[in-house]
This record gives C-alpha cells, sequence and structure tokens, in this order.
C-alpha cells in the first residue's frame, strides 16, 4: 500500500528533483567530440620602409659583354657606417635594385628580413633560379656628388655584386655616355643629395643669368 501511494505521488508532483549527472564529464566528452577550430592568422603590420618596395621583381640573365655598363661605386651601412667599394652594373631589364648575397655576408653587414617574401621572375615570366626576396640591406650610395639612401634586395647575382635597375634610372634619369662610359647624374630628384646640390647649382646660375641682364 506504501509502495503504491509513494508511485502515485511522484506522478503527481510535477516539482520531483531529477537525477542530475556530472557536468564536468559531459562538457570533457562534448569538447572531445568537436572539431578543433582553425587558428587564423593575425593580419601582418608592414613597417613603413617595406611598403616601399615592389610586390615583385623583374630580372634577365646578366650579360656584361659590350651590353652594360658597371658603374664604381661606394655603399656605406646606416648602422655601423662601414664603407665598402663596389661596382653596379646598370641594367635596365632589371625593374628593382639588387645586392649579391656573396658580398654581403662575409662582409658582416646587417639586413633585414621581409615579413612577406618577393617574388623574382625573369623577362620571359619563368621564376628566377635565384628564388625570392626575403632580406633587405639598408645603405648610403655614394657616386661622385650623388648620394642617396636606398635598400638593396638581397640575391644571388652570380658574377655582379650590384645591379642598379630600371626604377633607379627612371627616377634619377641619368646622362649616360655610352661611348666614354660615363654617367652623370644630371637629372637626381630632391630625395637624393645630388638633386639638392643639382637645385643649388641651377638656382645659382639662374641668378647670375639675371644679374647678367
Amino acid at each position: 500500500m506504501r509502495l503504491v501511494i509513494s508511485v502515485l505521488w511522484l506522478l503527481v508532483n510535477k516539482f520531483t528533483v531529477l537525477t542530475i549527472e556530472d557536468t564536468n564529464t559531459i562538457d570533457s566528452e562534448l569538447v572531445d567530440a568537436l572539431p578543433p577550430i582553425p587558428l587564423v592568422p593575425a593580419p601582418l603590420c608592414k613597417p613603413k620602409w617595406e611598403k616601399r618596395l615592389p610586390k615583385l621583381f623583374l630580372i634577365s640573365a646578366l650579360d656584361t659583354r659590350g651590353t652594360s655598363l658597371l658603374l664604381p661605386v661606394e655603399i656605406r651601412t646606416t648602422d655601423t657606417s662601414e664603407l665598402h667599394s663596389i661596382k653596379a652594373l646598370l641594367d635596365s631589364r632589371a625593374t628593382g635594385s639588387f645586392i649579391d648575397c656573396d658580398f654581403i655576408y662575409p662582409k658582416g653587414m646587417n639586413i633585414r628580413t621581409l615579413s612577406c617574401n618577393i617574388p623574382v621572375f625573369n623577362v620571359d615570366g619563368s621564376p628566377n633560379k635565384a628564388g625570392q626576396i626575403s632580406k633587405v640591406v639598408d645603405v648610403f650610395l655614394h657616386y661622385k656628388t650623388h648620394f642617396e639612401r636606398m635598400l638593396l634586395a638581397v640575391s644571388g647575382l652570380g658574377k655582379q655584386s650590384l645591379i642598379l635597375g630600371y626604377n633607379w634610372l627612371k627616377d634619377h634619369n641619368p646622362k649616360i655616355d655610352w661611348e666614354k662610359k660615363e654617367v652623370e647624374m644630371t637629372h637626381c630628384p630632391l630625395l637624393c643629395e645630388g638633386g639638392h646640390a643639382l637645385q643649388k647649382e641651377q638656382t645659382y646660375q639662374k641668378r647670375t643669368e639675371l644679374w647678367a641682364l
């Protein structure tokens, strides 16, 4: 009789306490069953100096037998002020300016590592065998009265140590005498010291001509 009354009481009572399983066990089982959440890398914030570099480089097979011009220049490191003499190849077939890895590594020159590699292609569209650009060096370039700060892409250049490509030639638009193999920096932008010196000289000449009138 008591058993029947107990069963009826459980059926009538809506607020009967239910048995609760261990929540820690349930949570751990659910977590193990869930697929792993892929980690999305945070967007890279490039420094200003890296934003000045192009998205890709073009370079060609180098042949200096009468088709290119070697320019004796000096480069000075921006951190230690070490001065190195080097010959720069003027090559309009290359879009950027490069320095050979075998030249800088023995000298212990400091390099900057890029956050994203820059691909390098040959003029026929095939990837360059030297691989992508992952490092650059920050130097001052000296040539006669010309003086500028620039980033050189580090790559394997074979017999060449330094290449000044089309972008450099376009920005400075030098006067080149191919017969005498001489280069005059006559149209430098104001971003380099040669441009400031040229502007002062042109201003002085204009004033002299006005005074002569």
